[in-house]
């Protein structure tokens, strides 16, 4: 129940930024306006394939008629064998990963305010400065892969983005999606030369109070490696359960890659 919950909240907020086809073996996600956005464009399948070799003909002729790259996102791939092997005959390139699911404890650490920083929700005025920082990072893909779908989430009502300043220099960022009674973290990036001043735990911590004041039930995250994973849990988000996914591509650049380069 906690995977199909958390596959639930995934799909409203990626419905966000792109638009979402059901099909008889899973969802189709589509944004021609942002055709290098991995997350905008790819097939999600978390049940077994009738006949892979269908659905995979399905996935390649409705991206290739848009000049996209056809990509699967996978979950329960211990079901998906069958799958997996015909991907791998028709070319693709596969990568697997073992993603963190983290849920907040509803306890805020305080910890020690710097004085030379400051919060603010970003609006029409600094979301330029948001959005500079939301590009310069390499693990996010850049400012091809980034811009569109952050003025999107911008615009979008269940968004809401903050920006910390230290110094009076834009720094450091993070949003919240919220859809029903639950929210997740999102986009947290810190300029490289600002990482470990704990900046960020200042961010968390302030997000957290207003989580609080909105009386949302259950506010996730999903760190992208160990570290950031270790980071959170210093600020009360409990490791819950580890998702094993699959990302099957048929050119471009893997995620590992974008994320490690």
């Amino acid at each position: 129940m906690i995977v199909e919950d958390i596959l639930k909240l995934d799909f409203a907020f990626i419905e966000t930024f792109t638009n979402r086809i059901d099909t008889t073996w899973g969802a189709i996600f589509c944004n021609e306006n942002q055709p290098v956005h991995y997350d905008s464009n790819h097939a999600h399948i978390s049940e077994p394939a009738g006949d892979p070799s269908l659905v995979i003909d399905d996935v390649i002729n409705y991206y290739k008629a848009k000049n996209i790259i056809p990509r699967f996102y996978i979950y329960n791939v211990e079901v998906q064998q069958h799958l997996l092997s015909e991907l791998k005959i028709r070319g693709f390139n596969y990568e697997e990963f073992f993603n963190s699911v983290q849920l907040w404890n509803n306890k805020i650490i305080e910890i020690e305010q710097n004085p030379n920083t400051v919060i603010e929700k970003v609006t029409e005025e600094n979301v330029q400065e948001a959005l500079e920082i939301e590009c310069s990072i390499k693990e996010f893909g850049g400012k091809n892969a980034v811009e569109k779908v952050f003025l999107e989430q911008f615009h979008h009502p269940a968004f809401t983005h903050y920006l910390l300043k230290f110094n009076n220099k834009a720094c450091s960022t993070a949003c919240i999606f919220e859809h029903g009674n639950q929210s997740r973290m999102e986009s947290v990036a810190t300029l490289e030369e600002y990482r470990g001043k704990r900046l960020i735990g200042e961010l968390i911590q302030f997000i957290q109070h207003e989580v609080k004041n909105r009386a949302i039930e259950q506010f996730w995250v999903f760190p992208i490696n160990e570290s950031v994973e270790k980071v959170y849990q210093r600020y009360g988000f409990q490791t819950i359960t580890t998702l094993k996914t699959g990302h099957a591509y048929l050119g471009g650049k893997g995620i590992k890659e974008i994320q490690t380069r």
